[in-house]
């Protein structure tokens, strides 16, 4: 009678090995990581070069955020003509400023940013900060502006085009850390890249501490026993083509490097709750307690500091906050949903200003932060007391590659439209271009000198540091 595989006196011959070898070394590990990615990793340093890509989820109200409009000149009275109402009156907490926030720092100045009253505290790095206005992001859909931000390409109807600009990040540069791009609850897409490319996709920090530690299940000791001895064993053609770069040898290299990564214990560098001086630190840097509760706006943020310094990951984009999405309600609700979000990349960026990098300077000095959303609200508030879609947007930059202090861009002032500039100065011109998502995508690639060929336009080249 002919065994199953499921018969546990069947030894596998090595023909159907081979074939399952091959296809197990092709695969992905740990939820979506790429065996390369540990064998790469043979020491512990952080990158030279780092980003953090922030996504702030369901349509931001930029009114709030990064393209404010003064209450004083756009007021209710007005609203019909100009078709903008901040309704920052209408907020009503004490936490918020009525007008928009432009703050001064000894040895710098005053700020030339205006933020909106969600910013809160992050305005007070606004010597890090370039912000973008007036982006035409030609779609109204959650998941097509979202995918348009993340890859810099239109997408095909609802489907992402391209690969992720975390992706297309480490595709180049092949940084040697053991996970080199890292994807916290949003999608990540690889479209011409080997493996090593891949993010780590997890959903939560439970997810990641599950990745770096130790497994408590053993490969299988006949598979595992057969990996090892191939490396010996004479390769003939069939052998030689599922397995051209040898098998045994790519499954040796990666056990090794795997058990040097392993070894490090890379998971106790994210159980903030930890009574040790280290973990009290973060903490204390990120406004946490010792609950163990961390999947907070906060804790996410603390997570990727620690996935910077550690020099555990090179490039992080995350879903920091949500609850955007509010057509219904209050003012105060957006605002409250947003300024958790600003609160928790603040004491990201302090932390991150203060952290000395071992290449000289401070992590921020290596490190780029793209802060996102898929589209913006409505300049005028709907009779349900929201705001709705809208076309026209703005993004944050700052550290490393970029101007600082800058705002580059502007929207209209009667319903906040998308502007037309002349790209190469940054001017208002009627018969200019508009800017676009794959503008700001090749902005971040150039900041790092890396090929912006793939968004097939130039870089915002007056934001370069």
């Amino acid at each position: 009678m002919k065994k199953n595989r499921l018969d546990e006196n069947h030894r596998p011959e090595r023909r159907t090995f081979l074939k399952a070898a091959a296809g197990f070394m092709g695969s992905t590990l740990l939820g979506g990581l790429p065996f390369r990615s540990f064998a790469q990793a043979a020491s512990l340093a952080p990158a030279d070069r780092c980003f953090v890509f922030v996504y702030f989820n369901g349509g931001w109200d930029q009114l709030l955020a990064f393209d404010p409009k003064d209450p004083d000149e756009f007021t209710a009275d007005r609203a019909a003509e100009t078709r903008i109402l901040p309704g920052y009156n209408l907020i009503n907490d004490a936490r918020f400023s009525a007008i928009p926030l432009r703050p001064e720092k000894s040895g710098v100045g005053r700020s030339n940013i205006d933020f909106g009253p969600a910013v809160g505290k992050l305005s007070e790095h606004f010597d890090l900060m370039t912000v973008v206005r007036g982006i035409n992001m030609n779609t109204l859909g959650h998941e097509v502006g979202y995918r348009y931000f993340l890859t810099g390409k239109m997408p095909i109807g609802s489907a992402a085009r391209g690969s992720s600009t975390a992706t297309e990040i480490v595709g180049q540069m092949k940084p040697r850390v053991p996970i080199s791009n890292i994807a916290f609850n949003v999608e990540s897409y690889n479209d011409r890249y080997p493996g090593y490319a891949n993010a780590l996709r997890v959903s939560r920090k439970d997810d990641l501490l599950l990745t770096l530690k130790p497994s408590s299940q053993m490969l299988d000791s006949e598979i595992e026993k057969q990996l090892v001895d191939f490396r010996g064993q004479p390769i003939t053609c069939e052998e030689a083509a599922y397995g051209a770069r040898g098998v045994g040898t790519t499954y040796q290299n990666s056990r090794d490097q795997m058990q040097q990564v392993m070894a490090q214990k890379l998971e106790e560098s994210f159980k903030f709750e930890l009574n040790t001086p280290e973990m009290a630190a973060v903490r204390a840097a990120y406004g946490l307690d010792q609950s163990g509760r961390y999947d907070t706006e906060a804790g996410r943020a603390a997570m990727v500091g620690t996935a910077l310094k550690r020099g555990i990951a090179q490039c992080l984009t995350i879903n920091l906050t949500g609850g955007l999405d509010t057509h219904f309600g209050t003012q105060l609700t957006h605002a409250n949903n947003q300024r958790r979000g600003f609160d928790a990349l603040a004491s990201l960026v302090a932390d991150l200003r203060a952290s000395g990098h071992p290449s000289g300077g401070t992590f921020m000095d290596h490190t780029t932060i793209m802060v996102f959303s898929e589209f913006s609200r409505t300049p005028l508030i709907n009779s349900a007391g929201g705001r709705d879609h809208h076309i026209s947007n703005s993004c944050m930059l700052m550290g490393a590659g970029v101007k600082h202090n800058y705002v580059f861009g502007k929207s209209g002032d009667i319903g906040m439209s998308p502007g037309t500039f002349d790209l190469r100065t940054g001017a208002l011109d009627p018969r200019g271009e508009n800017i676009f998502p794959e503008h700001i995508i090749a902005t971040v690639l150039a900041s790092a000198g890396l090929d912006y060929s793939i968004t097939r336009v130039n870089p915002l080249r007056p934001i370069l540091a």
